[in-house]
């Protein structure tokens, strides 16, 4: 039996899964790390913890495993997608790295559209220019901390900074290299015109690989360290949602995922690159070769829910306010909820914009509130899922995961909103499994991602949706989808 390290570089922690060629897990561990916040808005990390935390949760991993490490074949790296890492002629950080939910780069992402052109920067990269994105943060660096711009030698993204410090390569793959803005998306790499008009050196940038694809080996040091074999192959892995979609299977065309965290994702697979004019939906390369992914961003999902229980609802915990809410009616008695309390991304693509409780009456409770919060964060990704039906992308396989998968009558809610059928699946691991299957493929184990998860991945229940449920809830959406467009100005006086 073979097996197949995959570890997971987060934003919160890092975690660390060993598993068999079947998909079964072995041993696991985590290990979380802080988040800094200079300035309001601000968000950055040291990737030294980044690197302390794999090198323990490897370790613990392959020392309660039990298994000869002559065995452990494989890594594959998933990881927190965007962050700037940047390394100065004796590959040593410069700066802290810039995360992707910082929020500081404004001023240059409206810079680099009036340089290529708004039209033109879709074209080439699929989206519009966004301050999560990574060549946004190159400029903010470039032009307030000039000395470390001068320093700078590579730059990489978090994972990719962990594949350095395990084999000492210099390289990125499609799916995260996707989400710096200096990616060709059609042609899986990086875009000449993009960083020349942008002024950054092509130099600077790692070598691109396709997700299942080897970048390198352990290095000798680093083997003995970790407890492994130098032989060790590193696949090119992807980003967290890139490895979250094959975790659960998503990698052929028609498969689909949402997934309700503290933000919530609608993610398609397409065999074919669609990119949406108005910037709506991101398009990425995925981690099929030769595929891509679209998909929607509600920027607080889980998070809205977290708000109102933590701030108006702290006297029923999680499951009583599941369960009580469930017993409201569809539509709550006309009381809508608009869930931008971190502003959008997908489709709106307004920072701006703010939360909101709509229709809101003397009849109304906490629990209408609870039940309208819920019913707002399913209105907002099915408002993605109506975009990518524009960009012709036909769902008929959804998937369900994250924090929010875990409530019953949220999943349902979500499956009677889509008027699709929605499943779980058997395995919580995600992204950290996707890692290990590329990892696989990288050393032989399958011979295609398709493979690997046709011999891995397991689903859990279905949820049939209700026609009648979902007619009542079109109703409510058609109310919603009137509302941001009507208070779009008022966001921008407020």
């Amino acid at each position: 039996m073979r097996y197949l390290l995959g570890i997971d570089i987060g934003t919160s922690g890092t975690k660390t899964v060993l598993f068999d060629e079947k998909g079964t897990v072995i041993a696991s561990e985590s290990e979380e790390y802080p988040l800094s916040q200079p300035q309001n808005g601000w968000a950055e990390q040291n990737p030294a913890h980044w690197w302390t935390a794999v090198k323990n949760t490897v370790k613990e991993v392959v020392n309660a495993s039990g298994v000869n490490k002559k065995d452990i074949v494989s890594i594959g790296l998933s990881g927190q997608m965007h962050g700037l890492v940047m390394l100065d002629e004796k590959n040593e950080v410069i700066r802290p790295a810039i995360l992707w939910c910082d929020g500081r780069t404004t001023s240059q992402c409206k810079e680099i559209e009036e340089i290529i052109g708004k039209e033109r920067l879709i074209e080439i990269t699929a989206n519009p220019a966004l301050e999560g994105f990574t060549a946004g943060k190159i400029l903010w660096v470039k032009e307030n901390e000039p000395e470390n711009f001068a320093k700078c030698r590579k730059i990489l993204l978090p994972k990719d900074y962990i594949r350095f410090m395990l084999c000492g390569e210099f390289a990125t793959e499609v799916s995260d290299a996707s989400g710096t803005q200096l990616l060709d998306i059609g042609k899986r790499q990086w875009s000449t015109e993009v960083c020349e008009k942008l002024g950054i050196d092509l130099s600077l940038l790692p070598k691109v690989y396709e997700s299942p694809e080897a970048t390198g080996n352990l290095k000798e040091d680093i083997a003995e360290e970790l407890g492994l074999e130098s032989k060790t192959v590193i696949a090119g892995g992807g980003g967290d949602n890139a490895c979250a979609a094959i975790g659960m299977g998503v990698c052929k065309e028609g498969k689909a995922f949402t997934t309700v965290g503290t933000s919530g994702v609608v993610f398609a697979h397409t065999n074919a690159l669609h990119t949406d004019k108005g910037g709506r939906i991101h398009a990425f390369c995925c981690a099929v070769p030769n595929a891509w992914h679209v998909m929607g961003v509600t920027q607080a999902a889980g998070l809205s829910l977290n708000w109102f229980r933590n701030q108006l609802a702290k006297e029923y915990d999680y499951k009583e306010l599941d369960k009580l809410a469930s017993e409201i009616p569809i539509g709550c008695d006309s009381l809508i909820y608009l869930p931008y309390l971190m502003g959008e991304r997908s489709p709106v693509l307004d920072a701006g914009a703010r939360g909101v409780f709509f229709g809101l009456s003397a009849i109304h409770t906490k629990l209408h509130m609870a039940r309208a919060v819920m019913e707002g964060v399913a209105y907002s990704l099915y408002d993605c899922l109506e975009v990518l039906k524009e960009n012709s992308i036909e769902v008929g396989d959804m998937a369900l995961c994250g924090g929010g998968a875990k409530s019953r009558f949220w999943r349902e809610m979500f499956g009677d909103v889509y008027g699709v059928n929605v499943k779980t699946m058997q395995t919580s691991e995600g992204a950290v499994l996707g890692a290990a299957l590329l990892g696989g493929c990288a050393a032989g184990v399958y011979s295609s991602v398709e493979e690997a998860c046709d011999k891995t991945v397991i689903s859990g229940d279905t949820y049939e949706y209700s026609k009648e449920n979902h007619e009542k809830y079109m109703k409510y959406y058609s109310v919603y989808r009137t509302l941001y467009p009507a208070l779009k100005e008022s966001y921008k006086m407020l």
